[in-house]
C-alpha cells in the first residue's frame, strides 16, 4: 500500500505521519445491527482504490487492528513489519525514503501464502510440488470412490485423475434414471469401458451410443428389460463388447438372443442365469452367431434339454445359413454352467464329449437325471479341470470310478495302468448320498492332482479320509462338513500328511471334538477352520 501511495502522491505525503498523534488504543466503534456485515474485512480495511481516491482517509485507526477473518483466508495487518525480504531487489534513490518506507509501510500478509514460503524455506515438499506423473501413481491406489472425491478437489488432481491410465480395468456403476448430458463424455475420457446398470428407466440406446467402446455391460437383475429394449439397443454392431450379463432379467427371449448373435459376434461371456424364457432355440442362434463365446451361464434355464445342448455342441443339424457361415456349434467354448437344468440328462452330456473339447469347467450342480452313465462320457474329456456335481442323487461311486479311470479325465494316455498324468483340479461331490468310502479309494488313485475336494454330507468314514490324505499330499481345500463318522483320528492324520492344506470345513462333524481341532495345529500353511453354517466355498 505504502509502495502504491508513494508512487502515485509522492515523498511528501508520509512526512504528514510524524505531525498525527496516534492513541494508545483504537476507539470501539458501535455498529448498527443492521449493517453487521461491515464488521468483515470489507468494513474493516480500505480498499486499495479507495485509498487511491481519497487518501486523507488512510489513518491508524482504520487499519489498527491487528487480525481480520475474511471468507476466503485470514490476513493480519502489520503496521511496522519488516519487509526488506520481500522488497529487496527495488532500489530507490532517496536513501532516507527507502528507509522510512521499510519502518512504517502498512502490509496485508495472506496466512497461506506465509505458510507455503515458511514450507519453502525449510526445505520441505507439499503434494503441490508434486509432478503430474506422481500423482497418478498416488491416485492408481485409490478405490473408485476415492478416485471420484480426488477428482473434485482441485482442477490440478481432476487433469491428473481423469488419466485413462487412473481408471484401467474400473467398473462403473449407473442408474439409468434420466438423461445426463456430461455422464457418458466423462466415461469416455476416463477410458471406462465396463458399465454395470444398477437400475434402468429409460433406454439403453444413449449408453451404448455415448460409449462406443463399450467392453463389457452388466444389465443384471434389471427386471423390466424386456426384448424391445434390447431391439433398441443393440441395432449396431457392438465390435468391443465382450462380456454380457442378463442373468435375472426374466422377461429376455429367444429373439434378443438373435438381437445378440447378429450385433455382437465377439462376445466371449454370456450370462443368462435366471432366463427362464430361453429355450433350445436360443442356444441355436448362439452356436450359429457366437464363435468366440467362451463362457455361458444358463443355470435354472427350465426350458433347456439335450436337444438345446446339441446345437450348442455342434451334433444336432445346423441350418444351411448356418453351415455356410462356418456352423459347428461353439467349439471355443470352456465354461458351461448348467446349474438347475432339470431337462438336461445323460445324453447332454454325451453331446458335451463329441462337440465341446476344449471345455474346462462345468457345472451339473443339482441336475438331478444326470447319472453315472453321463460321468462315463465326460471321462473321455482331456481339457476338463473343475467339475461340480454338488447334489445329483444319481451319482455314486461307480460314476467316481469312471472319472478316475486310466484314460479318464485329464489324462494324457488311453490306456494302461492308473498312473498317467490326471489334470483335474476341482472335484465337488456334496450332498451326493451314494457317495461313499470307495469313491475315496477311485479318488486316491486316480485323481491324484486335486487342489480342491469337497465331500460336504457323503457317506464317508475315517477310513476313506485316512486314504485321501496320504493320496493327495497337494490337497489345498478339503469340506467334510455334515460328514457325522468324521471322528478326530481322521485329523490326525491330515495334520500328519496334508502339509499344504489351508482351508477345511467340519461343520456338523459332531464326532471331531477340541482334541482333534488342536491336533490340526501342526499345519503351517492352514488358515480357514470352519465350524460353523455359513462357509465360503
Amino acid at each position: 500500500m505504502a509502495s502504491v501511495l508513494s508512487g502515485w502522491y509522492g515523498y511528501n505525503l508520509f512526512n504528514i505521519a510524524n505531525f498525527i498523534e496516534y492513541e494508545p488504543l483504537p476507539k470501539r466503534r458501535k455498529l448498527d445491527k443492521q449493517n453487521a456485515y461491515r464488521t468483515t474485512a470489507t468494513a474493516a480495511c480500505v480498499d486499495t482504490s479507495a485509498c487511491a481516491g481519497d487518501y486523507a482517509e488512510l489513518s491508524h485507526k482504520d487499519c489498527s487492528s491487528s487480525r481480520i477473518q475474511s471468507a476466503g483466508s485470514s490476513s493480519i495487518y502489520r503496521p511496522f513489519a519488516d519487509t526488506h525480504h520481500i522488497h529487496h531487489h527495488h532500489h530507490s534513490r532517496h536513501t532516507k525514503s527507502k528507509k522510512f518506507q521499510e519502518n512504517e509501510k502498512v502490509e496485508v500478509v495472506d496466512l497461506h501464502d506465509e505458510e507455503e514460503e515458511e514450507v519453502d524455506n525449510d526445505g520441505k515438499t507439499t503434494i503441490e510440488h508434486l509432478f503430474p506423473e506422481i500423482l497418478c501413481l498416488i491416485f492408481q491406489k485409490l478405490d473408485r470412490q476415492s478416485k471420484g472425491r480426488a477428482a473434485q478437489v482441485c482442477s490440478r488432481w481432476r487433469d491428473a485423475v481423469y488419466l485413462k491410465s487412473i481408471w484401467k480395468g474400473c467398473e462403473a456403476r449407473l442408474h439409468l434414471r434420466r438423461s445426463n448430458p456430461t455422464l457418458f463424455p466423462s466415461l469416455v475420457r476416463r477410458g471406462i469401458r465396463r458399465v454395470q446398470v444398477l437400475s434402468l428407466r429409460k433406454s439403453l440406446r444413449e449408453l451404448v451410443t455415448g460409449v462406443p467402446s463399450l467392453h463389457s455391460l452388466n444389465l443384471s437383475g434389471c427386471y423390466n428389460l424386456s426384448d424391445s429394449a434390447l431391439d433398441t439397443a443393440l441395432n449396431r454392431d457392438l465390435p468391443n463388447l465382450t462380456s454380457l450379463n442378463l442373468s435375472l432379467c426374466k422377461d429376455v427371449t429367444d429373439n434378443s438372443l438373435g438381437r445378440i448373435a447378429t450385433h455382437c459376434k465377439n462376445l466371449e461371456n454370456l450370462d443368462l442365469g435366471g432366463c427362464t424364457k430361453i429355450t433350445n432355440t436360443g442356444l441355436l442362434l448362439i452356436s450359429w452367431g457366437l464363435k468366440r463365446i467362451k463362457r455361458l451361464n444358463l443355470r435354472s434355464c427350465w426350458q433347456i434339454s439335450d436337444h438345446g445342448i446339441g446345437h450348442l455342441a455342434g451334433v444336432n443339424g445346423q441350418p444351411a445359413a448356418a453351415a455356410a457361415a462356418g456352423g459347428g456349434g461353439a467349439r471355443l467354448l470352456e465354461d458351461l454352467c448348467l446349474q438347475d437344468c432339470q431337462k438336461v440328462t445323460d445324453e447332454a452330456l454325451k453331446h458335451i464329449a463329441d462337440g465341446l473339447t476344449a471345455i474346462r469347467r462345468i457345472n451339473l450342480s443339482f441336475c438331478l437325471s444326470v447319472t453315472d452313465t453321463g460321468l462315463k462320457s465326460l471321462s473321455r474329456v482331456k481339457s476338463l479341470r473343475d467339475l461340480n456335481l454338488r447334489s445329483c442323487d444319481n451319482v455314486s461311486d461307480i460314476g467316481i470310478g469312471f472319472l478316475s479311470s486310466a484314460g479318464g479325465v485329464g489324462s494324457s494316455s488311453s490306456g494302461g495302468g492308473g498312473g498317467g498324468s490326471p489334470l483335474l483340479d476341482r472335484l465337488d461331490v456334496s450332498f451326493c448320498d451314494r457317495v461313499t468310502d470307495s469313491s475315496m479309494a477311485h479318488i486316491g488313485s486316480g485323481m491324484t492332482g486335486l487342489s480342491s475336494l469337497s465331500l460336504s454330507a457323503c457317506q464317508i468314514t475315517d477310513c476313506g479320509v485316512v486314504r485321501i490324505s496320504r493320496d493327495l499330499p497337494n490337497l489345498v481345500v478339503l469340506n467334510i462338513g455334515q460328514c457325522g463318522k468324521v471322528t478326530d483320528d481322521a485329523m490326525k492324520t491330515i495334520a500328519a500328511n496334508m502339509k499344504a492344506l489351508r482351508s477345511i470345513d467340519l461343520y456338523g462333524c459332531t464326532k471331531v471334538t477340541a482334541a482333534g481341532i488342536q491336533a490340526l495345529d501342526k499345519l503351517d500353511h492352514l488358515k480357514i477352520v470352519n465350524r460353523g453354517l455359513w462357509h465360503q466355498f
